[in-house]
Order: structure tokens, then sequence, then C-alpha cells
């Protein structure tokens, strides 16, 4: 396990969800009114963010008149604990999807939109955070507007973290989905010490990272890592140990790092997910960072899982 916690992209945000009051519609009106509320805009998949590519963040009069033409207005949180005398923010999240990207870029008063996941390098881990969490909740919303069930249309409720099914025998209530992930960094069962690295579908001749999967309906977390192994790669592998989890809502991940250790050095790639794999030495690793080829990327799990492998043996 690493020794210090871990701190990764899109995780650490500082704001109070407060569930215990976002379900009080009077409360959420009241914070929304409110001219110290701050109001984030986003289009689509993409931040709105000022010449300096920092994220617009409107309050007073210029969140009112945004919050009258935004498709929808969620609640994310409170900045600064629990509600007090001249206590903490309220911060929401206003959706501009509907309209073309220039307009919504001029009603925000933005310079231009931007993937969050293009910013993180130069946003703090809590700020990079927060705008995860709202491109996360309104891209559910665009695509919960109707009843799975019964096809009636659906409201937001509790500040927008459900939506109700408005059809009479009915009634649904339906949540924000989470998909998570298994990603694995598997070493070999014995000396010397190498891990194992895959070129996936699509990548490019030489592109190689971590083995990783979606969790399938009746697995442990433990299950799909023994199972995503034996048929991407024909590896069955022993010893597994949790090493963190990672915040992924593009659009609605959650990624769950583990480190394994194969029972066997046998490789067989099953050509489709994977089209070749193979294990890598420390110097190997090393040799490819030199010539600019980095471990993963720089803002997800994987790139902690094969950096902390690297340093063990510095």
């Amino acid at each position: 396990m690493p020794t210090d916690e871990w701190v990764l992209a899109y995780g650490g945000g500082w704001l109070d969800r407060a569930a215990a009051l976002r379900g009080d519609p009077e409360w959420v009106s009241a914070r929304l009114a409110e001219p110290e509320s701050v109001l984030l805009p986003l289009w689509r998949e993409c931040c709105l963010v000022s010449a300096d590519d920092t994220p617009v963040r409107l309050s007073g009069s210029a969140a009112a008149e945004l919050r009258r033409v935004a498709d929808e207005v969620v609640f994310l949180g409170l900045d600064g604990g629990v509600p007090r005398t001249g206590g903490p923010v309220a911060v929401f999240a206003a959706d501009l999807s509907s309209r073309p990207e220039p307009e919504a870029v001029r009603l925000s008063g933005a310079a231009a939109a931007m993937d969050v996941r293009t910013l993180v390098g130069r946003l703090g881990p809590a700020e990079a955070a927060v705008q995860a969490y709202a491109r996360g909740l309104l891209h559910w919303h665009r695509r919960q507007r109707h009843c799975g069930s019964c096809g009636a249309v659906t409201t937001p409720r509790e500040g927008g973290h459900v939506r109700a099914c408005g059809g009479v025998d009915c009634g649904r209530s339906f949540f924000p989905r989470i998909e998570p992930a298994v990603i694995v960094l598997v070493e070999a069962p014995g000396p010397p010490a190498r891990c194992l690295l895959a070129r996936h579908g699509g990548a490019p001749e030489g592109a190689f990272s971590t083995l990783a999967g979606f969790v399938e309906v009746g697995e442990s977390l433990e299950d799909a890592v023994r199972r995503e192994m034996a048929e991407e790669a024909g590896v069955t592998v022993a010893g597994l140990s949790y090493q963190g989890s990672q915040a992924w809502p593009f659009p609605a991940g959650l990624m769950v790092g583990f480190r394994a250790v194969a029972a066997a050095e046998e490789i067989r790639v099953d050509g489709v997910e994977l089209l070749e794999a193979r294990w890598f030495t420390r110097d190997e690793l090393r040799e490819r960072m030199a010539t600019g080829r980095p471990l993963g990327r720089v803002d997800a799990i994987d790139h902690r899982l094969l950096h902390d492998w690297l340093a063990e043996g510095a």
C-alpha cells in the first residue's frame, strides 16, 4: 500500500454536499437567491473559462441573469461547512448545453469552453474536483429526462441530486449512476521485478498502459480484477491489494486501483481489448520516460500506480 495518503485529480473537493438540507426545496431556493452564492457555468462536457483559463464563477446579478437562461441549475454544496450566520457560500452549477457554444460563452462572460481534463494541471486539486463533479452531475441530468419504466418526464429534486418520474402510476426516483471500474498493476511472479503493461485496441504502436475494466453485475471488485486479467491477458492473479480510488466523472466512473501478482508469466491476449502485452522492468520504464513516453495519464490513477511501483526500486 502507498505510505502516504493519495490525493488524486478530481478528488479532495472541499464542498459540504449538505445532504440533510438539500431535500428542502425552500432551503435550496433561499441559498440560490443569496447574492453571495456562486454559479459555475458549463456547456456540454466543458467548463467555461476566462482568458487566463480560470473557470468562471458568477455571483450577484450576473448569476441571477444566467439562472434565467440555464437549462438546469443544480446545487453542488456549501463552501465552508454547516450553515451559520455569516457562514458558508452555496455553490451551484448551471447547464447551458442547449445553446450554441458561442452563445454559451457570451452568456457566461467567458472567453472559451474547455474540458476540465485539459485544465487539470493548472487547477488546484479541489477546484478540479468541483468542476468534474459539476460536469458529471449535469451530464446525468441531460440523459435522465424521461423515466426508463414508463417514459414520463422526470423533474429534479433535492437540489438536483434526484430526478422523480412524473407518471401518475409510477413515481420512480432516479439517482446519478456510478460506473465502477478496476485498474490493476500486475507484478511478475518472480525476479527480476517486472510489471505487466498492454497495448489496447485502437492504441498506437508502442503505447502501453495498465490493464483495466468495468465491474459487472454480481461481481465484487476482487472478482472483477481476476476476470478482467484472465479474459483480456490470460493471466491468473493472486495476492490482490487495494491501493486507492479515484473519482472519474467522464461521465460517471469510479476507478478502483489494485496491485496483484501473477501466478505465472505466460500471457495470452484476447486480440480484441488487448492487442499485445508484455512484462516491463523498472529500467525499461525509466527508458520510456526518458524518451518522452509518459507512464499513464498525469490526471489518472494509473500514473500513480506506475510511479509508486517505479519508486519502490529506486
